[in-house]
């Protein structure tokens, strides 16, 4: 494991230990978002510096090998035409190109390797940025959840302390009035009920009066001679 890989390992490590910890988890996603796009910002700008000066450096180790074989043909040409001399100065700079060509080359390949962990770095970057772009939005998502779970229970509370509490008494006053009119109702008909037995009392009562009346007359008249019995 390269140590830029561990490092990130420990970073997104503590980044999500803190973010169990933390009570705005959404403000803490945001610094730590906003902190990893300039760090994407920097490391591209980086990329592109890099790439530019590889590419410098193939350049110069190209052109450098190119100029050892042009200096050794022409230490060959020299040769044959009995120029020696001529012919050990341009296999002398052949040498110094050649040199030159490999070190260049060397630069090139360290270049290269080190444009593969800067890429590779950049797109561990961007995952750990998506990540948390994602867990932003879980926990807006959680948050509003939590939210409106709140509203719900203070809203019930209001219910509980208001129209919630007042259901039960309001049904126990209900209930009161009803009965109350129910024993008025049956009140009222125990009190017609008597009135008509009184009534009906009271008939047979005068009518058996009036028959004694009735008959105490007749008997008077009988004892006058007025009825014959």
């Amino acid at each position: 494991m390269s140590l830029g890989k561990r490092f990130r390992d420990i970073t997104v490590a503590s980044f999500n230990e803190m973010l169990e910890q933390s009570e705005d988890p959404v403000r803490l996603i945001d610094k730590y978002l906003s902190a990893q796009a300039e760090q994407i910002r920097e490391s591209e700008r980086l990329m592109q510096q890099c790439v530019a000066h590889a590419a410098t450096l193939r350049q110069q180790y190209m052109a450098a090998a190119q100029l050892k074989e042009r200096r050794e043909q022409q230490a060959l040409i020299a040769l044959k035409a009995g120029e020696e001399e001529v012919a050990r100065i341009a296999l002398q700079e052949k040498l110094q190109q050649e040199e030159r060509s490999v070190q260049y080359k060397a630069l090139y390949d360290q270049s290269k390797l080190g444009l593969v962990e800067l890429e590779e770095q950049l797109k561990q970057i961007r995952a750990d940025f998506d990540e948390v772009a994602a867990k932003r939005s879980y926990y807006i998502a959680r948050l509003e959840s939590v939210r409106l779970q709140q509203r719900m229970n203070e809203r019930l509370r209001s219910m509980d302390g208001g129209l919630g509490a007042g259901q039960p008494r309001m049904f126990d006053r209900l209930e009161d009035r009803v009965s109350d009119m129910e024993m008025a109702a049956r009140a009222l008909r125990d009190v017609r009920s008597r009135g008509r037995d009184a009534l009906l009392y009271a008939g047979n009562a005068a009518t058996s009066a009036l028959e004694n009346e009735m008959e105490k007359l007749k008997a008077k008249l009988q004892q006058e001679g007025w009825m014959r019995s």
